[in-house]
């Protein structure tokens, strides 16, 4: 393999990138950090494999096109499938070659760990009386790994100090969000004791992984919280969607109840500089996620607020300058940095034709 892979021990149109520049102290340069939702996800296991072993796979393409055009220097693709052997295909077949005159690219280092996506918990999660199944995965998915992701980089990654988050339980999150079943009088009851023992918060992972871009540590905080739909009254799926934003927000603030997969225990400190990014699935004024999920990480205080990128809006539509809100927007996705001041170096971009709030 002439670039390395890191493993973990123990994811047609191509949709927008979100990026976020982050300055470097004594450097006039911008590195770029980026999240992408690219639906890479496929329906059975080693279907990514077979996509990306030839070059002719459209969608892949398109994927590939637009992280050429855009450039970013450290990615973090969503909807990834955790196949270790898709990351070098789609850097040799897609990222490498050029599509419709656009400059290839080339990331050195890349890294896939696995996923709670399609992994058998063994209970009744969504209580319709049957085990097995997406449903009553330790997140959802049709086959292990689905929805997985992935992060390349012009950077190198320190493997070693890398921390993982897949098996953190939801129910050692101090007042977690555990959801209720709406037919009984006891609170946050849906799952039983013995579930709540084996519940993970993540639906697919948290990644803290630490890049080392020219000497400066940045935390590269990863995740893809759950979609808030797909449940019932209960809403499950909407409270593991605040709890998983919320992981972040914790994680940041130093928090000592977390732990990692080899059973470290304690949050970021607080001289240490990060990027939050990932398809959060949250809208802070609109969609179907909890109140307040998104502003757990927008006013956050080592999240800085005071600079919204814009760009033109659509026609007929009112600019992100013209007004503070914007409420149609459905933002999904996020990049989020900080400095070792407790300040970010920028705020997310939008996607086309949406505007964000403007910082007050």
């Amino acid at each position: 393999m002439k670039r390395p892979t890191l493993l973990a021990a123990a994811l047609l149109a191509a949709v927008p990138l979100v990026m976020t520049p982050v300055a470097q102290a004594g450097d006039t340069g911008d590195v770029r950090f980026s999240t992408f939702n690219a639906s890479l996800n496929r329906n059975a296991a080693g279907q990514l494999v077979a996509d990306l072993s030839t070059p002719g796979n459209v969608q892949a393409a398109n994927v590939a096109e637009t992280i050429q055009r855009v450039r970013p220097d450290v990615l973090l693709v969503n909807e990834f499938d955790h196949a270790p052997e898709a990351v070098d295909l789609f850097r040799d077949n897609y990222l490498e070659v050029s599509h419709h005159g656009s400059q290839p690219i080339d990331y050195p280092y890349a890294y896939i760990a696995p996923s709670n996506t399609g992994v058998p918990s063994g209970h009744d999660l969504d209580n319709n009386g049957s085990i097995g199944g997406g449903n009553d995965a330790y997140g959802f998915g049709l086959f292990e790994g689905q929805y997985g992701m992935v992060v390349y980089s012009k950077f190198p990654i320190d493997t070693d100090a890398v921390r993982t988050f897949q098996t953190f339980r939801w129910a050692d999150m101090p007042g977690a969000m555990l959801p209720d079943n709406p037919a009984t009088p006891e609170p946050a009851d849906w799952f039983s004791a013995d579930e709540l023992d084996d519940v993970r918060l993540s639906s697919k992972s948290h990644w803290d992984m630490p890049i080392d871009v020219d000497g400066t540590t940045i935390h590269f905080l990863v995740s893809h919280p759950t979609p808030p739909v797909f449940d019932g009254p209960e809403d499950r799926n909407g409270t593991r969607n605040h709890d998983e934003i919320r992981f972040w927000a914790d994680y940041v603030s130093g928090a000592d109840y977390i732990y990692d997969d080899s059973g470290v225990y304690g949050g970021l400190p607080a001289t240490e500089r990060f990027v939050i990014a990932g398809d959060q699935n949250s809208d802070p004024l609109d969609g179907d996620s909890v109140p307040g999920s998104a502003q757990l990480l927008l006013d956050h205080p080592r999240v800085n607020d005071a600079k919204t990128p814009s760009r033109p809006a659509a026609p007929g539509r009112p600019s992100c300058r013209e007004r503070p809100t914007c409420p149609t927007s459905r933002t999904r996705a996020s990049t989020r940095p900080t400095s070792t001041t407790g300040c970010a170096a920028v705020r997310a971009t939008c996607a086309p034709t949406t505007c964000c709030p403007r910082a007050t």
